[in-house]
């Protein structure tokens, strides 16, 4: 049996596993300069740079599409958390059918839809709200995909899992684009996961700020001015 004194290592080597699986933005990066990019007019003087441009999103989606269909087993619910998570989810879905379209696999999947309210301007309420999509009843016994667009403190995932056990699936996994790094993390990481980012606000590819920057194409960084411009 392990000793107490041996779980925080245990954890950190949990984490650092599960790193490996994904890209590591560093803290100092900074990333790419507007003028190389199409952004939008509207939102031009509202962001800082591009941390990931959409190309290299839809490269790193389709590896964890061939990681997922070679886990997991069909068939599957794949659950959108929205509003963020609609353009991971479409484009990850898509991979997932090529994939096994091109290996001539049968893979059956069905969909479905939640939406979550955690957010005030870009703080975390420390709540999690069940504000839209249908009931989970059809989630029993099922093999279930959580599919998200960032995981920040952790928290919301954390207490949607929590909920969902009321639903008794027979197997749930979480994929999700993007992990932060934040003080304010409670320690969860997904079990799949295209970027580790650093600790800022980023918007673009469906995610947003206040309900703006979502037909942003490249996810890129917010500014202070940005910010202010769009706050509630």
């Amino acid at each position: 049996m392990a000793s107490k004194g041996s779980q925080p290592a245990e954890k950190k080597q949990r984490t650092d596993e599960q790193k490996k699986g994904c890209i590591v933005i560093p803290d100092d990066y900074c990333g790419y300069d507007l003028e190389h990019f199409c952004i939008p007019g509207h939102y031009a003087s509202d962001v800082k740079h591009v941390m990931i441009p959409k190309g290299l999103i839809l490269d790193r989606t389709e590896k964890l599409a061939q990681d997922i269909c070679r886990d997991l087993q069909a068939p599957l619910v794949a659950l959108c958390v929205l509003k963020g998570g609609y353009q991971f989810f479409t484009d990850l879905l898509d991979f997932i059918k090529n994939y096994n379209a091109s290996a001539a696999r049968s893979f059956q999947m069905q969909v479905d839809f939640i939406r979550l309210k955690s957010y005030v301007d870009d703080k975390s309420s420390g709540e999690i709200k069940v504000i839209g999509g249908d009931s989970m009843e059809n989630l029993r016994g099922k093999n279930v995909l959580i599919c998200e667009d960032i995981i920040d403190t952790g928290a919301t995932m954390t207490k949607l899992l929590e909920l969902m056990k009321k639903f008794e699936p027979a197997n749930v996994k979480v994929a999700s684009l993007f992990v932060k790094r934040t003080p304010l993390s409670v320690g969860y990481r997904p079990d799949y996961t295209g970027f580790e980012i650093p600790n800022e606000f980023v918007v673009g590819y469906a995610l947003d700020y206040n309900e703006y920057f979502r037909d942003l194409n490249h996810v890129c960084v917010i500014n202070e001015h940005g910010q202010k411009k769009y706050a509630t």
